[in-house]
């Protein structure tokens, strides 16, 4: 009888993992994050949904945070007949609030394909999932991490406390006469004549 060698490479030596980094502005006061696994590499059957909210009886991992539904937001993998990998879909599931993917709003119950890179928003919640690809189709991992500044800032998303900018047609104002600066405001659509 022949057997097989321990260090033989399975399909599931290769997992999906979804890399999930989460940022709210009070994270360093309350405890938010105290019952999630952060930093530990979490294995998923990839048939089961993925629930994230208050409730720890219901979903998969909780926040500790009143104002976050109980059942909050679910992940859903799937494949397709053109693809290997898993992918994911993001549903909200909470009526009392809206959650954004990447900008687009999604209602109650509505769902969204999500991108191999996706930033959320719920609340004062940011959160940046990150797919890497793996082989397994079976399961997928899940890690949490906990940011110091917004994930949007890093994904060049939002820009805090800024005003927008006018585009004047000319990169140094120091060049243009004295009475065309002094004329404001000036229009997005309207150009400085150059002497």
């Amino acid at each position: 009888m022949t057997t097989v060698s321990q260090t033989m490479e399975t399909e599931e030596d290769f997992l999906t993992c979804l890399h999930i980094k989460l940022y709210h502005p009070k994270q360093a006061s309350q405890g938010f994050y105290t019952l999630l696994p952060l930093g530990e590499k979490c294995k998923h059957s990839a048939e089961d949904p993925l629930r994230l909210g208050r409730d720890a009886q219901v979903c998969t991992y909780a926040l500790a945070d009143p104002r976050v539904s109980r059942k909050h937001l679910a992940l859903f993998a799937y494949r397709t007949p053109q693809s290997p990998d898993i992918l994911f879909t993001i549903q909200n599931l909470t009526q009392r609030g809206r959650l954004s993917v990447n900008g687009s709003v999604l209602n109650y119950l509505e769902r969204m394909d999500l991108p191999d890179k996706a930033l959320i928003r719920f609340g004062e919640y940011e959160m940046l999932i990150i797919r890497e690809s793996g082989e397994a189709k079976g399961s997928f991992e899940v890690e949490f991490e906990v940011l110091a500044v917004p994930p949007s800032r890093e994904t060049c998303m939002y820009v805090p406390n800024t005003t927008p900018v006018m585009d004047t047609g000319s990169h140094v104002m120091n060049d243009v006469p004295a009475e065309l600066r002094s004329q404001t405001p000036l229009e997005t659509d309207e150009t400085l004549i150059c002497y």
